[in-house]
């Protein structure tokens, strides 16, 4: 019997290259291909994916960020899973006593 690999979880971290297509009914899906940089809340309570745009968008929209509201995604593509950050630990304090 062949062993399987275990598989890590999938997660959607800052940094990671992504094509998501969003849209409504009846519209052709909207591609947008970039960096996530993380969700947004809109107005009331509503998420979105903010979406760091690349050069595939035209050179005049390169770096400006596109706020996909969730309840219009219709597939999210991970190109490039980004490493999420390591937790910046401060050292534990050491408890000295005086007597």
């Amino acid at each position: 019997m062949a062993e399987e690999k275990k598989r890590s979880a999938i997660s959607l971290t800052t940094g990671s290259t992504v094509v998501l297509r969003s849209g409504d009914k009846g519209e052709a899906p909207l591609v947008t291909e970039g960096t996530f940089r993380g969700y947004v809340s809109l107005g009331g309570g509503d998420q979105a994916m903010a979406i760091e745009l690349d050069e595939s968008a035209g050179p005049e929209s390169k770096g400006r960020i596109r706020l996909i509201p969730s309840a219009v995604l219709l597939s999210v593509e991970i190109l490039h899973q980004a490493k999420p950050e390591e937790e910046k630990k401060t050292p534990e304090a050491t408890p000295i006593y005086f007597g």
